[in-house]
């Protein structure tokens, strides 16, 4: 059976598919997909060079075989080729946010015009700047791209452009001919310069379809041999005389040397209005054409009269225009189908774009007469033509952490529908849907229907914060399934309602609020019951399900490594008068989130954070037990460790989150430590002893408990987040149980309304047994001991690993005898350290065994509660699992994810990096961060000194764009509602709350951690 991702109503070309030669992305910046945690380390490779000895070899292989005209030529061209490094800085109609390079040419000295490709100029939130062939640099704001054609133009300031006369190449579409000689000359596969050589062989191809993404259409295409790639988009292609005959657009894939141009006669228009302060008309009967050779013109119906008429005038015309796509509801709706052929427009014989273009964009809002042939019949139809602007996105909207604008002609045109609809460009926040992210229409929210963004924005301010909602939707590769789901809104964490608005005059999107957040309304009671396991044999164990409740974690801002926006898992009731429930660190990994709790799958109530253990991956929840009126169950913990070979009953829910159960056997009781991720650290459990038990259903079940007969909880099972795969690219996660013992010191604090202070050893053990122990210097008297005091298990432990930032008493290779006069053979038996500052141990060290004291540090300080947003990048203090994999701290300031189309995209801030300095100015921790980086006024370019996690040093020069990318922190503060505080600067000033930029920007999946 197909299905929707495999499913178009796109039809595929015949010829092999082709590709837009990459705007380059610069190493490091390669958009990255959700769940790639390989850290980057940026270098611009390839060697920026003038037209000199310094050429790379391919350029000067080209120029040594040109004749002595055509270096002429090129040293006049390459002053007018400027090398374009952008952004678009969030995903909006056919294009996702991403950091690039390309190419573009000056076509307009005095004005400051650039000419380019529209998929450099970008549908949406553009910025950026270009390098001119002396390496002077200045920004360039868009001033048009077209609504179809691969073009737009670009503006800069001439007056910034010092040392170098400034000028332009002229556009000459009229020389673009078959057989003609041509030169591509741009920033090709990231080279500052590189000039390739063709010769046209076709004026007539259609244009290239570049897959799902953004594609031109309704204009012919020039075809050449030329193999340009990544970084020559919107490369001038010149003549021998100097002119621009058409612009680099696009190439294919399967390595041959073929190129494809767009040709210059609508940019040359576009311009020439441009210059002289005319809007752009742009007509549509929203119909795309392609042309057919005279062959096939004539099976669709094309007769001989009609045929003989055409050839007569245009003597080297071989095809003609036919219809390819009608969409549903547009002018030509009903009117003109598929197959029909082109025969005149106004009563004038046509059959090429550039006058079809002509004629509607000089028709906006009149009528026009279509002379088609169906069949070998004659047609005439009148049409009105519309604007093609206005079924062209020029803003968006960003509510509850996604962004929303109408769909685009692009998009219909692409999937052959209707252009209506709200379109989800961001899905991301409270509409981040399953499977797929791009591609979804808003049919209704809370039952009312949505069929435009106005009305879109009308029904959101009437939602409240923390509302649930059903929400109906689409995707637009399935538009016979209507999907349905109840969403949480999410209006606390980004509570302004923003209009983001297109200003072709600076090049800026304009930021406006709509509504703030309507306040949560009051929760009440509800009533509800558990299901009944009538089928399990032991009625007492069966009865635990009335102690579970599932949990759904949303976290808004990607912190300490974590690869997930959202985590669904099950937790323990463990107190129901105090509504406590203990839940993995892999379901809650920390406390800046937001957390629904689902009682007897019926009651959803919130929940919020009491305690996080820094070892052994559970959390303590709470929820306000008034508010559920259903016979929840406090499990019984047992204080007994559960053995190896003991009968126990295993209850778990499985990946439906189907409760499954099976009697079993514990298989073995062994000490582990979670594998690290090493690229991207995240929490890890450690220094724990984990049980595994004798039944498939164990690795099929992230949440669960092992039982006895008589109901009392003997172990926990959770999930245990582990290393990313290098092979699938995956997260594994362990699936492990955890004897219920190790659990009850902490809950009984917790229990006596006491949040526990836990203090720890800052080192990871490995266990040795007595064979190593001996050779490593381990007394025979010590060895006796253990297997006295310990018969089921002979073993030590050693200290495999020291976490940085504190005092090192213990050394790693230390085998641990005692702590406080206690001989350690068990985990349970370093419980001993949360409650000292200072142990006595007697440690065997080389060899040689010796008494120490070793400080224990406290466990509250592990977790993260400042987390600044600076140009994209997240920035907290180096969270535990960094401490433990890194030798040494260069700084409390740790990038820890970075946003796609951010500064600190584009300029290679990678995550893991230690940031130390800014503007030479030392920046031990956050505080002293902020304040340098706030005295930076905006559009003005820094240094950083940074220091990689593999302890290299570095220097990286950014700009700093507050209009999209301001300063925001989050503050841990229990007063506030969330816990947490938001703080946004503007100018260096903080305010309270959201500032101007769209917010969705800094949350969820706009933020790829420890290269999603």
């Amino acid at each position: 059976m197909d299905t929707p991702e495999l499913r178009s109503k796109r039809k595929q070309p015949p010829s092999p598919v082709l590709e837009r030669p990459p705007k380059h992305n610069r190493p490091g910046t390669v958009p990255i997909i959700e769940g790639d945690s390989t850290p980057e380390v940026d270098h611009l490779n390839g060697v920026e060079t003038d037209l000199d000895d310094t050429l790379p070899a391919h350029v000067r292989q080209v120029a040594a075989a040109d004749t002595a005209e055509w270096q002429a030529t090129i040293e006049a061209v390459v002053k007018n080729v400027v090398s374009i490094r952008f952004c678009q800085t969030c995903s909006f109609d056919t294009d996702t946010a991403v950091s690039s390079e390309a190419t573009g040419f000056v076509v307009d000295a005095e004005a400051g015009y650039i000419l380019t490709n529209r998929h450099v100029v970008c549908a949406g939130p553009f910025w950026g700047y270009c390098i001119f062939d002396n390496h002077e640099e200045c920004d360039v704001y868009p001033v048009y791209r077209d609504p179809v054609h691969d073009f737009g133009i670009l503006k800069f300031e001439p007056s910034e452009i010092k040392y170098m006369p400034v000028a332009a190449l002229k556009l000459r579409p009229d020389l673009a001919r078959v057989g003609s000689e041509i030169r591509v000359v741009g920033n090709d596969a990231g080279e500052k310069l590189s000039i390739l050589s063709g010769v046209i062989s076709r004026l007539d191809r259609n244009a290239p379809e570049y897959g799902e993404g953004y594609s031109d259409f309704n204009t012919n295409y020039i075809q050449a041999a030329a193999a340009a790639s990544g970084g020559s988009s919107g490369s001038p292609v010149v003549n021998i005389d100097g002119n621009a005959v058409a612009l680099q657009a696009g190439g294919r894939a399967d390595g041959a040397a073929t190129d494809y141009f767009l040709p210059l006669d609508r940019p040359l228009r576009a311009l020439e209005c441009v210059q002289k302060g005319l809007p752009i008309t742009r007509g549509t009967i929203q119909c795309q054409w392609m042309i057919k050779p005279f062959d096939e013109c004539r099976r669709l119906g094309l007769t001989q009269e009609t045929e003989g008429a055409i050839r007569r005038q245009f003597p080297k015309e071989t095809g003609m225009l036919v219809a390819e796509v009608v969409l549903p509801e547009g002018p030509a709706d009903g009117k003109i189908e598929e197959g029909d052929v082109l025969i005149k427009v106004n009563g004038e014989l046509l059959t090429q774009f550039v006058r079809l273009d002509d004629i509607l964009d000089s028709s906006v809002g009149q009528k026009v007469k279509i002379h088609i042939q169906r069949g070998g019949e004659d047609m005439e139809v009148d049409l009105e033509v519309g604007d093609l602007h206005v079924i062209t996105p020029d803003r968006f909207v960003s509510v509850a952490g996604a962004a929303f604008h109408n769909l685009s002609y692009q998009q219909a045109r692409l999937y052959a529908v209707a252009v209506k609809g709200v379109f989800v460009c961001e899905a991301a926040g409270s509409f981040r849907f399953e499977n797929m992210e791009q591609g979804w229409i808003i049919q209704s929210i809370d039952q009312k229907e949505t069929p435009d963004l106005d009305t879109f924005v009308e029904v959101m301010k009437g939602i409240p914060d923390r509302a649930r909602v059903v929400v109906t939707y689409k995707h637009l590769r399935d538009l016979h399934t209507l999907n349905t789901s109840i969403l949480y809104i999410d209006r606390h964490w980004t509570s302004n309602m923003r209009m983001a608005v297109r200003n072709d005059t600076t090049g800026k999107w304009d930021f406006t609020d709509l509504a703030e957040a309507l306040p949560p309304k009051p929760p009440v009671p509800r009533k509800a019951n558990f299901i009944r396991l009538d089928s399990v044999s032991h009625p007492a164990a069966a009865d635990i399900i009335r102690s579970f409740v599932r949990i759904s974690c949303n976290m808004p801002v990607k912190l300490d490594g974590f690869p997930r926006a959202r985590k669904i898992g099950f937790g323990l009731v463990i107190d129901k008068e105090q509504g406590l429930v203990v839940v993995s660190r892999a379901i809650v990994p920390y406390d800046l989130c937001d957390i629904s709790i689902t009682v007897a799958d019926s009651i959803i109530v919130d929940g919020k954070v009491v305690f996080m253990h820094p070892l052994q991956n559970y959390a303590i929840i709470k929820y306000d037990p008034s508010l559920v009126e259903a016979p929840v169950k406090s499990a019984k913990l047992s204080e007994k460790p559960i053995k190896q070979g003991e009968s126990t009953i295993f209850l778990g829910f499985n990946q439906n989150l189907r409760v499954v159960v099976a009697k079993t056997t514990v298989t073995d009781i062994t000490t582990v430590g979670i594998p690290a991720n090493s690229s991207a650290p995240r929490y890890r459990a450690i220094n724990l002893d984990a049980i595994t038990v004798d039944t498939n259903l164990s690795g099929q079940c992230g949440s669960g408990v092992l039982v006895s007969e008589d109901g009392t909880v003997q172990a926990l099972w959770l999930s245990y987040l582990g290393e990313r795969s290098p092979h699938s690219n995956k997260d594994i996660e362990y699936h492990l149980g955890l004897a219920t013992p190790t659990l009850l010191p902490v809950l009984r604090e917790i229990g006596k309304g006491r949040v526990p202070k836990l203090r720890m050893l800052n080192v990871e053990f490995n266990t040795v047994q007595m064979s190593q122990a001996r050779i490593m210097g381990v007394a025979e008297t010590w060895i006796e001991q253990v297997e006295k005091v310990n018969p089921e298990r002979h073993q030590l432990f050693m200290v495999r690993k020291v976490e940085c930032g504190h005092d090192q008493a213990l050394q790693e290779g230390d085998i641990i005898l005692t702590l406080n006069g206690n001989l350690i053979t068990r985990v349970s038996e370093l419980d001993i350290m949360y409650d000292n500052d200072v142990l006595e141990a007697v440690v065997v060290r080389k060899e040689q065994q010796m008494t120490i004291n070793v400080p224990t540090v406290p466990t509250e300080d592990l977790e993260t509660d400042r987390a600044v947003i600076f140009c994209g990048a997240v920035l907290h203090r180096p969270h535990h699992a960094v401490r433990q994999s890194i030798s040494k701290l260069h700084s409390e300031v740790y990038v820890s994810s970075r946003s796609r189309g951010s500064p600190s995209y584009q300029y290679g801030l990678a995550s893991t990096n230690f940031i130390t300095a800014v503007n030479g100015v030392k920046t031990p921790d956050l505080q002293a961060f902020v304040q340098e980086v706030n005295k930076i006024p905006d559009n003005t370019y820094f240094r950083l000194k940074a220091v990689t996690f593999d302890n290299v040093p570095w220097v990286i020069t950014m700009k700093k764009n507050e209009h999209y990318f301001p300063t925001v922190e989050f503050i841990k503060d229990p007063a506030e509602a969330c816990g947490w505080r938001r703080v946004t600067y503007e100018n260096g000033t903080a305010h309270k709350g959201v500032g101007s930029p769209p917010p969705e920007r800094i949350t969820d999946e706009a933020m790829v951690e420890g290269e999603d």
